[in-house]
């Protein structure tokens, strides 16, 4: 029989195609899929509530399936279909869209920062994203609307997140309309002068009728009724929602791929903490001079010459670190991906918000290379001795590797290619961290102090997001943790820790992931010995694209014991 005739391979088809057409038919367009230019994303709760359902039924027949009477291949794809369609409908189940006000995945947010990447190729492309754009108001009323049923029902966001929101609308809004990024999209290429000046008018109209009028009912929504309900910073976790307990025990399952209670996580946390102490003492001693433990913190977040002195070095640093590592791959990875990677710098407005640094996949067209976009605002906030570990967990060997190889695959259905596994896809980013220092591709001393600097920040995830959304901790009491417990700087301390609050569970998937994927290679060297191979590890780990890590330790495992 013919495996795209096979029940699985039907379903898996019907998956990707049901999330491409209804779920997310931005993403369709990311991705070079043309058919739904024309469409928006529907977030109210009639369209929530039949996607759950759409979307439990698939699980349920995958889950019918006999695995033993399917290949490996089958059952990697079982897998992986359920774990995404659970994820799918997990926020959805916890009715996220009543809460979610997020500076650093909130969708006033996420079309800034995704409308630069639209390929758009042809006239019907550039015709269908004028309708696509003209629909952006309604999106946010819908999201307006949400929010109130969530105000009815106590379950309003954190105050802060309200805050930060209203302030990085405000700023798009204040934008001149020039610049606006709905409005400076790449033109097709078949378009004559007089073409492109008018496609720019009609997005134009668009901006001031739809776009920005949606974004400012969206923004006098918040300071008008949802800030004066939102938690207080004492309360800004989801446990002090009325379902709080569910909703953080779903994100766990979601970010982390594992059954794993929150405490137990929270302790993990700590303990990888107390141990990374010593290898502070031991580098801090040859790069500063002293070995105390406070001391190394206190330089490292406040001496002036270990902070950038202009977007350049930042770019600079960023750009050096790529190099090296591009250079270092063949020998430590057998696949390698085709598509390149490049540098960009975040765009305004929303980058005094944004994070640190963030990877953007390739177009599977080869349209659009990968891209790492770098934060340079404010040089001198910035680290140096940060910036390489930073780009190796984003870029080279990091992000980039394993995304673009992942959409390279040949034999699996489409939506392996683009699935995005949280543990997976950022445990391997922070194992890549440490694998850079077995590369010898830190600089110097100081940057592997950074690798420590990014293993603090990413173990105090793990005790301060289960702090927050567990335990109840303040905002200020997550502050103060970090600030004893990492070096890392006070603004971007803050920053990090508003991310935690209003996104529960994501941090999570960090350390759990990093941790795991190096017990699977401890437990591959200790059955191999001299057999070992770190390229048909690392092959390996990387070969079936993104999954969860019982998936992914049942393939290592069966690598290892050929």
């Amino acid at each position: 029989m013919d495996d795209q005739t096979t029940p699985l391979a039907s379903l898996a088809d019907e998956y990707w195609e049901y999330f491409l057409s209804d779920v997310s038919p931005t993403t369709a367009m990311l991705l070079g899929d043309h058919r739904f230019d024309d469409r928006l994303e529907d977030i109210s709760r009639q369209a929530e509530d039949a996607q759950i359902e759409r979307l439990d039924d698939m699980v349920a027949r995958a889950e019918a399936l006999d695995p033993g009477e399917l290949s490996p291949e089958e059952r990697i794809t079982r897998g992986v279909l359920i774990h995404e369609a659970e994820g799918l409908a997990g926020p959805m189940r916890s009715r996220l869209a009543e809460f979610d006000v997020s500076p650093s995945t909130g969708l006033h947010i996420q079309f800034l920062q995704a409308v630069g990447q639209l390929p758009i190729g042809t006239a019907d492309h550039a015709d269908a994203v004028v309708t696509k754009f003209g629909k952006l108001e309604g999106l946010f009323e819908s999201a307006v609307h949400r929010l109130r049923q969530g105000i009815a029902k106590d379950r309003t966001p954190p105050q802060l997140a309200v805050e930060k929101v209203i302030a990085q609308v405000d700023a798009y809004l204040a934008s001149p309309l020039d610049s606006d990024p709905f409005v400076n999209l790449t033109p097709p290429a078949e378009f004559t002068d007089e073409q492109t000046a008018a496609w720019r008018e009609r997005l134009r109209t668009v901006v001031t009728d739809s776009i920005r009028t949606g974004y400012a009912t969206y923004r006098d929504a918040l300071a008008g009724e949802v800030a004066p309900k939102s938690r207080s910073d004492e309360r800004c976790g989801v446990r002090w929602l009325p379902d709080g307990e569910e909703v953080y025990t779903s994100a766990i399952a979601r970010h982390t791929s594992l059954e794993m209670p929150a405490l137990e996580i929270h302790q993990i946390g700590l303990e990888i903490i107390d141990r990374l102490a010593d290898e502070y003492r031991e580098l801090g001693s040859r790069v500063l001079g002293t070995n105390d433990l406070d001391e190394i913190f206190e330089r490292l977040r406040h001496d002036p010459a270990l902070r950038f002195g202009s977007r350049e070095q930042i770019v600079a640093a960023a750009q050096g670190a790529m190099t090296r590592a591009r250079e270092a791959m063949p020998a430590w990875f057998g696949r390698l991906p085709k598509a390149e990677c490049v540098m960009a710098e975040i765009p305004e407005p929303g980058a005094a918000q944004a994070p640190l640094a963030y990877y953007f996949p390739p177009a599977p067209d080869g349209s659009r290379p990968g891209q790492f976009f770098v934060n340079t605002t404010e040089p001198s906030t910035r680290t140096r001795f940060e910036s390489e570990a930073l780009a190796f967990h984003e870029s080279i060997p990091g992000h980039h590797l394993q995304l673009t190889i992942a959409q390279e695959l040949e034999g699996i259905p489409e939506f392996r290619k683009h699935a995005v596994v949280n543990a997976y896809v950022e445990g391997w980013g922070l194992y890549t961290e440490r694998l850079a220092d077995e590369m010898d591709l830190y600089s110097n001393d100081t940057a592997r102090l950074g690798m420590l600097s990014f293993d603090s920040w990413r173990a105090g995830r793990l005790v301060v997001d289960t702090g927050v959304h567990a335990l109840g901790w303040s905002r200020q009491e997550s502050i103060d943790w970090l600030i004893a417990n990492s070096p890392q700087a006070p603004n971007n301390i803050e920053t990090e820790v508003d991310r935690y609050i209003g996104w529960p569970g994501q941090a999570l998937g960090y350390m759990m992931g990093r941790r795991e994927i190096m017990r699977l290679r401890r437990q591959a060297e200790a059955a191999m010995g001299a057999a070992f191979d770190i390229k048909g590890f690392h092959d390996t780990v990387l070969g079936s694209g993104s999954v969860p890590l019982g998936i992914l330790a049942d393939l290592v495992t069966a690598w290892s014991s050929q």
